[in-house]
């Protein structure tokens, strides 16, 4: 029996990096996964052993590649990918699944595509690192705050992407980037207010076409999905810590109308706030 060990992240709460589950597992040999998908990025890093991956490129076909111990494979969300252990050197590999806000951005400066998902690394050290923070996170962290697991996270991102063979360097000073952190510094000064995709172009001085064109490109959402996580972040915070009635919560993250706002909050979190804080209220934790 392949020895095989994971824990799933249940904050759901922050934004731009957030952690989906973790592990690590010494396979035996052939155990394989899939043909199959997932819904947020998932990257494994060998830690001994070997393997293939059979990934399907963004033209949609099949791409076969052998890995060994120090390489590392990153699955992009929706792509179809199986994996396999060698039948003489099974593999054993630590591994996060992650999403977020800059988590397209993260990858992009990797310089991983779906048609090259193979890690290599350049800075060897950097990249032990980076292994030792993945097998840290993958022990028993029962108790501990998902402040530190998500501190971790962005370690693990900033040795990913500083280490991969293939990384690309931002330029410096893009207008894009300038652009991009203008409007999410007016959202997050901002949410509490009756905001719109038009307001914030209009601040940054640019077309809602153009606004929406580097969001997309950058950040992976529209500049709307953008503003409606940033409030449901902020409204979770409010559910979960403190004991203002749903109305309050509601016109605290810009939402006059408390129907409105339920209605956004299930789609996000496929529960009701009542029910969200029902479940997860630190305040009834400690009553």
């Amino acid at each position: 029996m392949s020895d095989f060990k994971f824990t799933i992240f249940s904050e759901k709460h922050f934004v731009d990096l957030n952690l989906y589950q973790y592990g690590r597992e010494h396979c035996d040999p052939l155990h394989s996964y899939g043909p199959t998908t997932r819904n947020h990025y998932l990257f494994h890093y060998i830690i001994s052993g070997k393997g293939t991956l059979v990934a399907a490129g963004s033209d949609g076909k099949d791409r076969n590649y052998s890995l060994k111990a120090g390489n590392g494979f990153l699955i992009f969300p929706g792509q179809v990918t199986t994996y396999q252990a060698d039948p003489e050197d099974p593999w054993e590999y630590t591994w996060i699944e992650f999403d977020g806000m800059f988590a397209k951005e993260a990858v992009m400066l990797s310089g991983l595509t779906m048609s090259e998902p193979v890690y290599r690394s350049n800075e060897k050290k950097i990249a032990e690192e980076m292994k030792n923070m993945m097998l840290t996170l993958s022990q028993d962290v029962s108790g501990h705050s998902p402040f530190r697991q998500i501190g971790l996270l962005y370690q693990i991102i900033d040795g990913f992407v500083s280490s991969a063979s293939e990384r690309r360097t931002p330029s410096s000073g893009h207008i894009s980037d300038y652009y991009i952190n203008e409007a999410m510094n007016y959202v997050e000064q901002n949410f509490q207010q009756d905001i719109s995709v038009e307001s914030i172009a209009e601040y940054c001085g640019l077309s809602r076409g153009y606004l929406n064109k580097i969001f997309q490109k950058y950040i992976g959402k529209s500049p709307q999905s953008f503003i409606i996580q940033y409030r449901m972040s902020k409204a979770v915070q409010l559910l979960k810590h403190t004991e203002l009635s749903i109305g309050d919560v509601s016109k605290a993250v810009g939402y006059p109308n408390q129907l409105h706002f339920s209605r956004a909050f299930k789609k996000v979190y496929e529960k009701s706030p009542s029910q969200w804080r029902k479940e997860n209220s630190d305040v009834k934790k400690k009553n």
